[in-house]
């Protein structure tokens, strides 16, 4: 075991098992040789999925507090539901990323002690998102533990905890590098400035742990003021000359990656509003001697990809693919980008909350739907909208979470799934979502 590493079951005999939430009542089951079982369980989004993958339990448990009145009294309710859900998987110490949104994020400090205090030398790599929850309360957390799967699991899973900022997960030939709060590192106030400085800590921090840049599959580019005007352009063009920058000469994953339609290969990405002036970012690396592991950048035939935009979205484009699938023999996980209600490049439904989630979600699955997986050279490892895991659903207007929440019910059934406050890249886009899907043949 590696230094930090937690087993799958680990009890800390220190701190007596959580009380279980209400919904952990399904039974385990074995997993098919080679193809991965999806179990759900949710009620109001708040809930988790378990997938099981060659011998490995992934879970993705998301909490919103159902009690208390302080922000401690909250956020101990709902990190008490994460252990609840690990304890019932066995996964308990095998947390290794949560993303934590904040209603106040001027409180920062409080929300970061309250998180160290509760999980200990078990921290994951945690990032702090200033979003507040839709529910109108103080926080909601997003997270994923892995562990040996149950009952007959043979994967071994290694936890490796480098910093609250750093977490490698290993299991079956593949590490998972979790990088996690980048904040600029620069006195410059200008947005294109700051997220250069943020991609250049990204790269330093990914670097203490031998991984490239060139690694990453999926970020995240939370920027606050998104849409407003910067000078005599907009923070999120600014955003995008900063990142094609700094991708100019990265070739990602060459040794994995199969060039998408335009010979392009970049990450999975999300780039949403915040409630701050600055940029923060998070990312997932991957690294592996495996030669069946492959990594193919999706486009959608829906759309124009984003890194082929014209000038009239950016003097450079956004650099990220609409999606990206890491298959390794029979098996296919699904990394979705953040989506909204576009369609060839334009936007589309404007002003109307419901026909724009719908239209994300027509995009989602026409992205992971198997025409279009055959269509990038993955025969077999297409997806449908009940194969996703888990979701984010980031809401411009307070207003409008009831209307878009009811689209996903019903488009999406019960699935664990953060709801945010978030301004999206374009003013009149209202709705934006992400999410991870898993697949098989």
């Amino acid at each position: 075991m590696v230094d930090g590493a937690s087993p799958a079951g680990y009890t800390n005999t220190r701190d007596p098992p959580s009380p279980h939430p209400p919904f952990l009542d399904l039974p385990h089951r074995n997993t098919p040789r080679g193809r991965p079982v999806i179990r759900k369980e949710s009620s109001e989004g708040i809930g988790y999925s378990v997938v099981e993958l060659h011998g490995v339990r992934h879970v993705y448990a998301a909490a919103v507090p159902r009690a208390g009145g302080t922000l401690r009294q909250q956020a101990e309710d709902a990190l008490r539901t994460i252990r609840g859900v690990m304890d019932e998987e066995g996964t308990r110490g095998s947390i290794v990323q949560q993303a934590v949104f904040l209603h106040d994020a001027a409180r920062l400090d409080e929300y970061r002690e309250i998180i160290r205090e509760f999980y200990g030398d078990e921290l994951p790599a945690t990032t702090y998102v200033p979003q507040r929850p839709c529910q109108g309360k103080l926080l909601a957390i997003e997270a994923l533990g892995v562990g040996r799967g149950a009952p007959s699991g043979s994967g071994e899973v290694q936890i490796e905890r480098l910093s609250e900022q750093l977490v490698i997960a290993r299991h079956n030939g593949i590490a998972f590098i979790h990088g996690s709060h980048v904040v600029p590192d620069t006195q410059a106030d200008g947005c294109y400035e700051r997220s250069s400085s943020a991609f250049q800590k990204m790269n330093a921090l990914l670097a203490t742990a031998g991984i490239g840049f060139h690694q990453v599959i999926r970020t995240w580019l939370y920027l606050g003021g998104i849409v407003d005007r910067e000078g005599p352009t907009q923070r999120y063009k600014e955003l995008n000359r900063a990142r094609t920058d700094f991708y100019q000469n990265i070739r990602f994953d060459a040794a994995h990656a199969t060039p998408g339609p335009h010979e392009a290969v970049y990450p999975a990405s999300t780039g949403i509003g915040a409630d701050n002036r600055d940029i923060l970012m998070s990312c997932v690396a991957l690294a592996t001697d495996r030669k069946d592991v492959k990594v193919v950048p999706l486009e959608n035939p829906r759309q124009v990809s984003a890194y082929c935009y014209s000038s009239d979205y950016g003097l450079k484009s956004p650099k990220f693919s609409r999606a990206l699938a890491l298959t390794a023999g029979t098996c296919g996980t699904i990394f979705i980008s953040g989506t909204a209600s576009i369609t060839d490049s334009e936007s589309r439904h404007q002003d109307d909350v419901e026909a724009q989630t719908e239209q994300t979600l027509d995009n989602i699955e026409a992205l992971i739907a198997e025409d279009n997986l055959r269509r990038h050279g993955l025969p077999g490892l297409g997806a449908a909208m009940a194969d996703l895991a888990l979701a984010r659903v980031y809401i411009k207007r307070q207003e409008d979470y009831p209307k878009a929440r009811a689209v996903c019910r019903r488009r999406l059934g019960e699935l664990p799934t953060i709801y945010a406050v978030a301004d999206v890249c374009r003013p009149e886009l209202l709705v934006e979502i992400e999410g991870i899907a898993f697949s098989g043949r």
